[in-house]
């Protein structure tokens, strides 16, 4: 008995200590790779549209890696908005990594040094996040790095496939093609707001306030699209916050 005992211990420690492997993170990232593939198509057919050339909307995708921050972006690039329209909104859009960053700084290993850390930050996104928290192990810089490649490698080169190809394919196509990357919005929402009433209510408050920028003659010629947006996220976020206080927190101080 001594010696399973001792034989499980010698198991169970490498495997807690483990950051896992730079092929373990690379078959992590092929779906997401996948995924962003297709999302980025839409992106790349959007820029383009939008007034940028196929070097530009590239060179937006490999310095960022941010689906609606590079949207928002784009629509304050193609209005000709100012530097503190896109500073601003790009913080709003984008503070999310930073809390992520945050959380997952407590699930690294030693290999993940400050050097390794600045570096790795770049490839975070929702989805990495997603798959590496929910590891049953430690996160190594290798196993951070593998699965950060492939993600990358889809969003730039379906930003590529898509400025490029964009230009080719007929107008009703590429019309279409282009509403993509916003379905995969509406795919991230909607299944969160069937779910909660507060993020429902939220999105239909946000919503309503976009539709006041965009009907209302004088909001819409003297707010530009990226304030807009920033104006109507951070007001529905904050009603979310001090007007409908979460439901475990209220269950918690009745007990």
């Amino acid at each position: 008995m001594a010696e399973t005992e001792k034989d499980n211990l010698n198991y169970d420690v490498p495997a807690a200590s483990n950051g896992g492997t730079f092929r373990e993170g690379l078959m992590d990232g092929l779906a997401i790779g996948l995924g962003y593939l297709s999302v980025s198509f839409s992106f790349g057919i959007m820029a383009v549209a939008s007034g940028l050339s196929w070097w530009q909307a590239v060179l937006v995708s490999a310095t960022n890696i941010t689906s609606a921050g590079q949207v928002a972006g784009v629509r304050i690039m193609a209005v000709s908005g100012g530097l503190i329209e896109m500073m601003v909104s790009q913080i709003v859009i984008n503070l999310r990594y930073s809390l992520m960053a945050i959380s997952l700084s407590q699930k690294t290993d030693k290999s993940m040094s400050f050097l390794f850390r600045a570096l790795l930050a770049y490839g975070l996104t929702d989805e990495i996040f997603g798959v590496s928290v929910s590891k049953d192990h430690k996160v190594g810089s290798r196993y951070f790095f593998g699965i950060t490649v492939l993600p990358v490698i889809g969003w730039v080169l379906g930003t590529l496939l898509g400025a490029v190809l964009g230009g080719i394919f007929p107008v009703f196509l590429t019309n279409a093609l282009a509403v993509g990357i916003y379905g995969m919005f509406i795919s991230i929402v909607v299944p969160k707001a069937k779910k909660d009433r507060v993020i429902l209510i939220c999105v239909l408050i946000s919503c309503a306030i976009s539709c006041l920028f965009f009907y209302v003659p004088w909001l819409k010629e003297h707010v530009t699209s990226g304030f807009a947006i920033i104006i109507a996220a951070v007001i529905a976020a904050l009603i979310g916050v001090f007007c409908f206080p979460h439901e475990e927190k209220s269950e918690e101080a009745g007990a």
